[in-house]
This record gives C-alpha cells, structure tokens and sequence, in this order.
C-alpha cells in the first residue's frame, strides 16, 4: 500500500486550516500511519495516551466494557473525524477502547508537537477547542436523550440526523454506517429494541427497510410520530 501525503491531508482537515506553512511542517515529522484491518484494537482502556487520531478512511468504535462483559458503544468516529484529543490534555490514560469496524487507514499526531502548536498559534487553539466543546455538546445531547425519551424518540431523532435528503416527502435516505447492533448500542438500546423499533415505523408506513438502508418515507411525519409517542 501507498504512503498518503500526510501534508495535504492535514492541510484540508478543519483543525488544521489556519495554520501556517511552518507550522503545519512542524506537525509532519510527529505524525505517524496507522493501518490496520476490521476489529483490530488501536488502544485499550487504560492505555497511555500519547497523541490524537485522525481517520483517513475506514471507521473506529469507541467504547467501554462492563465487569459483566456487555459492551456499550460510546461514539462511532468516521473519515475525516478525529478522536482522543480530550485524553491526550489531560495526560492520563484511555478511558475507553479503539477498535477498526472496517479496514482503516488512520494518522496519530504525537501530543508533543500539538501542544507546541497551541502555544505558537491562538487561532489553532480555539480550533482545537471548538471541536472538543462539539464533542462534548454531542455527548451531553445523549445522556439527555437517554434520561427522557424513549426508545423510538432515540431511533426517530438517529434517523432524522443522519437523513441524506431527497425530494419532498419521497427518496430520503439513511444508509447504516455499521450493523444495526452497533448502533442499537450507541442509541443506548438492545438490539432487539432497536429491530422492534424499525418494525413498528415500518407498519405505520413511515420508513421502508432494506439491509442497511431504510428510506423516510416521510420525514415531516415521522419527527411528528416521535413527538406524539413522547407525551
């Protein structure tokens, strides 16, 4: 396999635009491939933490095991996505787990050279701040989610965020990124909750399903059918 231009890709990451040409040449050397194939762990919980990571292609799940051995799925990281940046600030160890759900290709920029970027460019700290004030908005929004709604609030609210578009009542698209298990998980839901879930908006002809792809046949209604079964 080909070496990616780390540079280039770098430059065109949201967190790294502002930075100047030194600077980003500074980063470089510390930024190192990751590969690896579907269900390899990138770094357990509790595992020193020694930089972030960026996703060039593929996806990774972040998430915690019980005592008892059930797993729950905190957050599902995509291309273009970056992970571990918190952790790597406060210089303690992982307090989840990484592992590949698809081959993947990821960069991992030691902590050292983004710490001596913050402090030589402002503009790249409030970068690095607004994407770890986003994470964490995204996480509160779930605990939220999982303390007042319901199971097909959770599942309605999933598949409205992560609707594709379409014309006007007909052709919008969500395609499942993973296996419905997986995201059951990250919805804070058994799998058979969530399956049961997708049935019932199926008989009340709001969605169709297909493998993993399932067509909001109406989304106007289907956010009001959220909204009538949370009274």
């Amino acid at each position: 396999m080909t070496q990616i231009d780390i540079r280039a890709f770098l430059r065109h990451q949201p967190l790294f635009q502002q930075l100047s040409d030194e600077q980003l040449e500074g980063l470089v050397p510390s930024t190192q491939e990751v590969r690896g194939i579907k269900g390899q762990v990138v770094f357990q919980r509790g595992d020193v933490c020694d930089g972030m990571y960026l996703v060039v292609y593929g996806r990774v799940k972040l998430a915690i095991t019980s005592s008892q051995g059930a797993e729950k799925v905190i957050e599902i990281i995509n291309p273009g996505q970056s992970f571990a940046e918190a952790v790597m600030f406060l210089g303690q160890r992982y307090p989840v787990m990484a592992q590949l759900l698809e081959d993947s290709l990821l960069l991992h920029v030691a902590s050292d050279s983004i710490i001596a970027a913050i402090h030589r460019d402002p503009v790249f700290a409030c970068r690095l701040l607004s994407g770890l004030s986003q994470r964490l908005h995204g996480l509160v929004r779930d605990v939220e989610r999982y303390s007042v709604e319901n199971a097909i609030q959770r599942v309605i609210g999933y598949l409205l965020q992560n609707d594709e578009g379409g014309e006007e009542g007909v052709g919008h698209v969500v395609s499942l990124p993973v296996n419905k298990n997986l995201i059951a998980s990250r919805l804070n839901l058994t799998p058979e909750t969530f399956s049961r879930v997708l049935h019932q908006l199926s008989e009340a002809g709001l969605i169709s399903v297909n493998g993993r792809e399932i067509i909001l046949i109406n989304p106007r209604l289907l956010a009001g059918y959220g909204a009538q079964n949370g009274r």
